[in-house]
């Protein structure tokens, strides 16, 4: 049933009050449950609106009730849905975006030709060169046969398009058309002063054409700006749609295009997944850049560190709470922090002896805080709408800790990224490779179990000190969960289980080093790193275990530093959405103790 009346007019007249104006018209609409849009400026009034046939009319009495649009003329087609979600009406500059000054269609417009009159000539045969004033767009729908087309993106290239029409002013009159004239109320004046004669504007655009002709002379369908997207020559609405990804519109063939996925792409956007994953690679490397120049951590800034109170710790004096809550600080330096107001809760600093309460949130404050520099050159390897893997360099540290906040993974990406990601596994700080991120909560509940059961595939590429004696072996040796005093782990009668298969790549002509794939099995801190320094062969570069069996107190490598030599290098899982297997692999690294050491690598 067609019970919705869609209006659309114009008039070019000087209006004021336009705050007041606006106001008005908003209120009316809403009253009248009427949708659309309305332009308002000095020069006059755009719209284009829908609603109930009574609202309408009720709508229309109210704007001519005003001496300036008592004679507001529009036309109108009906729909069986309301075709806009809103009701807008908006200031601007201009009811229809021109930016050339001195053209005043108050005072001065092209003659202008009746749809039937055209209709006639074009019947006779008469001489007549027809001018599409349209964007190509719109022209892609449908236009009048023969027609020439300005051949624009957007109506404020026109005049540019002007200079290229030289050779169509010869004798045949020029009658210009846009879908319902307004356009041409100011491209017709335009021409005209660019040195054009005998230059003519179709009077009510295509929709008056259709209106009183018909479709006859003209070919396909004409665009609307609504839901609709197009009308035909009936005035109904077609099946053209536009695409949500880059606005094209699409006719029934484009549709039917294997490469048009709703909500996705269409023939003029699609990309094959190549092609897409090189867009995101090149998006993703400007923005990181941008974030990491200079360093975030590394300009001074006050920095908000959390300290959410336990239950243990309810009522307990805020002193209290500090130094037994982290003892490694000392008591005294709290006390001094507290008394600095450096600890805050709600923005306000709090005193030695207030009380905490289970579950609060309180902020220590690190002013002017300067972290280490990191390595920031992250590289993108896949993007999807599930899933981002990136490239991590070392040292980098994955998550805020210790003397690392902003100089992290987690929070340089939270800076391109407009929603939370979820880290699927970690890297040390000093491991570089492929790091999996889920890009939603119920991705991550697909992804996560993958790796707590151990069913994702890890192949790591490290560099030792000495030559195994195997080319291929499994180190099979229970790692304790038990930190030492410098935050390493060892292995350990008591700890747990853990595996590791081990190849040979390739070893040094002097037999002190080789080059591994190690996969582990399990997944336990540090494990590739304490089996291999148990076995004789630590990690080149590894700053905490070290030849001899020794044990340093060093965790994270500097800037400056040669790197450790232990890098993610491959990670093989299933995908949440299409449950197929995926392999992501990193770059190989440029390591230069290897380079040294004159071993190259050949898969």
């Amino acid at each position: 049933m067609t019970d919705i009346v869609n209006i659309a007019g114009y008039q070019f007249v000087s209006l004021d009050r336009l705050a007041e104006r606006r106001d008005d018209l908003l209120r009316e609409c809403r009253e009248r449950s009427i949708k659309g849009t309305i332009l308002l400026s000095s020069e006059g009034i755009n719209l284009f609106l829908a609603g109930q046939r009574l609202d309408i009319d009720g709508f229309l009495e109210c704007l001519r009730a005003d001496d300036a649009l008592k004679n507001f003329h529009v036309k109108q087609s009906l729909s069986d849905r309301q075709p806009f979600n809103r009701i807008l009406v908006r200031l601007k500059k201009e009811i229809i975006a021109f930016g050339i000054e001195g053209i005043n269609p108050q005072q001065r417009t092209s003659p202008k030709l009746k749809p039937r009159e055209l209709k006639s000539w074009l019947d006779e045969g008469r001489p007549v060169t027809l001018l599409d004033v349209r964007n190509n767009y719109e022209v892609d729908l449908g236009t009048f046969e023969n027609a020439v087309v300005a051949d624009i993106d957007h109506f404020r290239q026109f005049p540019d398009a002007v200079r290229k029409m030289e050779k169509l002013n010869g004798e045949a009159p020029i009658v210009m058309f846009c879908t319902g004239g307004i356009r041409c109320e100011k491209a017709g004046p335009y021409m005209e002063q660019a040195g054009f004669d005998s230059i003519f504007q179709l009077d009510g655009g295509i929709l008056q054409y259709f209106e009183d002709c018909g479709g006859e002379h003209y070919d396909g369908d004409c665009f609307v700006f609504d839901q609709r997207v197009a009308v035909d020559p009936q005035l109904q609405e077609t099946d053209a749609e536009v695409c949500f990804a880059c606005q094209a519109v699409l006719k029934p063939e484009q549709i039917a295009s294997p490469e048009y996925i709703a909500g996705e792409s269409c023939p003029y956007c699609y990309k094959t997944p190549d092609e897409r994953q090189q867009m995101y690679r090149s998006m993703r490397a400007l923005q990181i850049r941008s974030i990491v120049s200079p360093l975030p951590g590394s300009v001074p800034y006050d920095n908000f560190r959390p300290l959410n109170v336990p239950r243990r710790f309810d009522h307990y004096q805020l002193i209290d709470f500090l130094s037994e809550f982290h003892p490694h600080i000392g008591r005294e330096v709290w006390q001094s922090r507290i008394e600095q107001g450096f600890i805050l809760l709600n923005e306000k600093a709090m005193g030695l002896h207030d009380a905490v309460r289970e579950g609060q949130r309180l902020e220590h404050l690190l002013p002017a805080t300067v972290e280490p520099d990191v390595n920031g050159k992250i590289d993108l390897i896949y993007e999807d709408d599930y899933l981002v893997v990136v490239n991590k360099p070392a040292p980098l540290p994955m998550h805020p800790s210790g003397r690392f906040n902003r100089n992290t993974l987690t929070w340089l990406l939270s800076q391109i990224y407009d929603h939370q990601l979820r880290v699927a596994h970690r890297l040390d700080a000093n491991t570089s490779g492929v790091v999996v991120f889920s890009r939603t909560r119920k991705v991550a509940s697909s992804i996560q179990p993958q790796f707590e059961k151990q069913t994702v595939v890890k192949r790591y590429l490290v560099f030792v000190h000495g030559c195994p004696v195997e080319s291929e072996f499994t180190i099979d040796l229970p790692i304790t969960d038990q930190p030492t005093i410098a935050g390493g782990r060892r292995v350990s009668d008591t700890g747990k289980q853990c595996r590791t298969d081990c190849r040979v790549l390739a070893t040094s002509s002097c037999g002190e080093y080789a080059l591994l794939e190690a996969t582990p099995r399990t997944g336990r801190t540090n494990q590739i790193r304490i089996h291999l320094w148990h076995q004789g062969h630590p990690v080149v570069g590894d700053p905490t275990y070290l030849l001899k069996n020794r044990m340093s107190a060093t965790q994270t490598l500097s800037i400056n530093d040669d790197p450790m030599c232990l890098h993610a290098w491959q990670i093989g899982l299933v995908h949440p959405e299409s449950d197929a297997t995926i392999e992501f692999t990193a770059p190989l690294p440029c390591w230069p103790q290897m380079t040294d050491a004159g071993v190259s690598f050949q898969e």
